[in-house]
């Protein structure tokens, strides 16, 4: 059992971690501010080939595995896990499908230059009745000729605001249940498709999360993904790998506000000496760290598993539970840590402990997730 990273992954987290360090952390602050990143980090993130690390070099991508995947993501959600978010949805989440399920065609026009970070795509799946419960979606398409006609509307959706591709789901037969679920590549200016209400949230406030609107908005037959009632499929695995990442973006976001928390109670002086000399702030900060390092093990276990085509759903889920609200309890306590500090904009951790809610509740919430790792421990898979 081997449990160091290859020369080539440390090299790699290496670059990301100076990147992340020295062009998104001076402006983390202010992404979160402002609710919106600047394109020019994006830019910067395309040209180190961020966008495109688990695709193959056919198509636009570096040919990386899932497991750098996971080491970028907790190394950038660990300075601005808005930004994290952006890149994670377009990639992981998106691009993902497409690249899995996607004629040869289709990756040639859409994965190539989402993989080269020169477009953004967004994965449209929730709606008002359907979050949890996927297969509820009331989203209809309707075949006329060489088209698909698609009505409903979808929320929640991460990267709608800026993406230029969309992954849509929608049911060709309501009387199938999930098998009439199918899967849509829809381009933004398609007529009928429009970006509706963009939500004001707790946290992740750099990216864009907004309702999208289809009204007669006609997608060629030639853009279906995959195969007619296998969407519910498509979108499944898609979540289940998408949450390797989630775990590890929150293994970045609650090591960020370890890191914090060590520091400050370094230099914080309470009765004539630094509040760390104090027993109870001490296993505060021991307790954090053992779930950080215990999160990040499980990450990277389910990572390894799915690079090595071996099955990884349960573990996947455990990772993104454990890890999740791991970035909870250790951004909670980091602002304890902090005090009367902590809960004020001066200091980042109140925004460590924003951002870190979210990932406890999509890709499956916390619930969901001890959902699917019960069910694989009675099957027995």
């Amino acid at each position: 059992m081997d449990f160091q990273l290859s020369e080539n992954q440390k090299m790699f987290q290496t670059m990301v971690r100076e990147f992340a360090t020295s062009i998104i952390k001076p402006l983390a602050a202010k992404i979160d501010e402002d609710g919106e990143c600047p394109q020019e980090i994006l830019k910067k993130m395309a040209e180190l080939g961020l966008f495109g690390i688990t695709i193959s070099e056919e198509y636009g991508g570096s040919g990386g595995d899932y497991l750098s995947m996971a080491l970028a993501a907790e190394e950038i959600c660990l300075v601005s896990a808005s930004v994290g978010t952006i890149f994670l949805a377009s990639l992981s989440l998106a691009c993902y499908p497409i690249y899995k399920f996607g004629s040869e065609e289709q990756k040639r026009k859409y994965v190539v230059p989402l993989a080269k970070g020169e477009k953004l795509a967004c994965f449209a799946l929730t709606e008002p009745g359907a979050g949890s419960d996927a297969g509820a979606l009331e989203t209809t398409a309707t075949l006329q000729g060489d088209n698909y006609i698609l009505n409903g509307a979808k929320i929640f959706i991460t990267n709608g605001l800026e993406s230029e591709i969309a992954v849509v789901f929608a049911t060709v037969d309501k009387t199938l249940g999930h098998r009439g679920i199918t899967a849509f590549i829809v381009d933004k200016g398609m007529p009928g498709f429009t970006v509706g209400k963009k939500e004001r949230k707790l946290g992740i406030r750099g990216s864009s999360t907004t309702e999208l609107v289809f009204d007669n908005c006609r997608v060629p037959i030639s853009n279906q993904l995959g195969e007619k009632g296998r969407g519910l499929r498509i979108a499944l695995e898609a979540i289940d790998s998408s949450r390797v990442t989630v775990a590890a973006q929150a293994v970045g976001i609650a090591q960020a506000a370890f890191d914090a928390a060590l520091e400050y109670a370094k230099t914080r002086q309470q009765f004539g000496q630094p509040i760390i000399n104090f027993q109870a702030i001490q296993w505060m900060l021991a307790d954090m760290a053992t779930q950080i390092d215990a999160a990040r093990l499980l990450t990277y276990r389910a990572a390894w598993l799915k690079d090595q085509n071996l099955p990884f759903v349960k573990e996947a889920s455990m990772a993104k539970l454990f890890a999740a609200e791991t970035a909870r309890m250790v951004t909670n306590s980091a602002l304890q840590i902090h005090g009367g500090y902590g809960y004020c904009k001066d200091y980042p951790v109140e925004r460590y402990l924003r951002d870190a809610k979210i990932t406890e509740i999509y890709e499956g919430t916390s619930e969901m997730q001890r959902m699917t790792i019960a069910r694989s421990l009675i099957s027995g898979t």
